[in-house]
């Protein structure tokens, strides 16, 4: 059954590529552009680079959703992003929106979209921009490839092309978002009762996502300050359960390299001590992440 006629999926552009200078790639040995994932943008004159596994991924989501594409950048941005993810115009076609076509001011907004909001999925990397469509999205990483984007964004990391690496396509952020896509679009088609007008993808995403981290048990290290909130709320739309005090059932803290009572019992008591990261990355790639990629260590 073909989902074209209604069932659609919004791309925010800079999940698939993101901006930066020429000048810092001159020594970066991760760049082959003969395999066509380095572009100039000559509207704002900045080099492009494309996030490993984009063609594969936009092929096989075109198979599943209506796509488009939908950027708080200018019409000309947009229409190049166009350009450059989708040449031949197999995905997206005029189904391109940019800030200058949108209702609301610096928020963006399903008016120009067709279908329901019961059967749109969003991939974008802020959320803040989609104020009353939370339940739709899914919050992917941002590409840091170049050094300008980890400074525009306040980082203190290296980005990718400073460190000479790039994603993995096989198990990269675009491969593990599609492998969540095709688990959304059987959910939603096969196993969703009652007509196709009336299923609901937002059930399918809350109910995916309670599943994530369903049977931890987490306590935050008491050095968090104004973030604790905004974990704390990732953590339980996962499906965790949060505790303020520490008690046999925890399972999780989560801290720094900052030494607390609560890393101190984590580590006498045999838990998991790992760092914010393992929330965020289990939030963006909607899957359960190895602990010990995150492991904090106390002195």
């Amino acid at each position: 059954m073909s989902a074209f006629s209604y069932y659609s999926f919004l791309i925010s552009p800079d999940v698939l590529g993101f901006y930066g200078f020429l000048s810092e790639l001159v020594y970066n040995e991760t760049i082959d552009i003969s395999k066509g994932s380095l572009f100039m943008l000559e509207h704002v004159q900045v080099m492009t680079k494309l996030r490993p596994f984009v063609r594969t991924f936009l092929k096989e989501a075109s198979e599943m959703f209506e796509m488009y594409i939908y950027t708080m950048g200018d019409r000309q941005y947009s229409l190049e992003m166009a350009r450059l993810l989708d040449p031949q115009g197999e995905y997206f076609k005029d189904k391109v929106i940019s800030r200058d076509d949108g209702t609301q001011k610096n928020v963006k907004d399903l008016d120009l979209v067709l279908g329901t909001e019961n059967s749109i999925v969003i991939l974008d990397d802020k959320e803040e921009v989609w104020p009353k469509y939370r339940d739709n999205l899914i919050l992917m990483e941002r590409y840091h490839f170049f050094n300008s984007s980890c400074q525009d964004f306040g980082l203190q990391c290296k980005s990718l092309a400073a460190l000479n690496i790039d994603e993995n396509e096989i198990d990269g952020a675009l491969a593990k978002i599609l492998e969540v896509l095709r688990q959304i679009n059987y959910k939603f088609f096969d196993e969703l009762q009652g007509d196709l007008v009336d299923r609901d993808v937002r059930q399918v995403l809350s109910s995916f996502r309670g599943e994530v981290l369903r049977g931890c048990v987490i306590v935050f290290s008491l050095n968090f300050h104004g973030d604790l909130r905004i974990l704390r709320r990732i953590a339980e739309r996962l499906g965790a359960t949060c505790l303020k005090k520490l008690d046999p059932t925890v399972t999780h803290v989560i801290g720094t390299d900052f030494v607390t009572k609560e890393s101190r019992w984590a580590v006498q008591e045999k838990k998991f001590l790992v760092s914010r990261r393992w929330l965020e990355a289990a939030n963006f790639f909607l899957q359960k992440q190895p602990e010990e990629n995150f492991l904090v260590k106390i002195h």
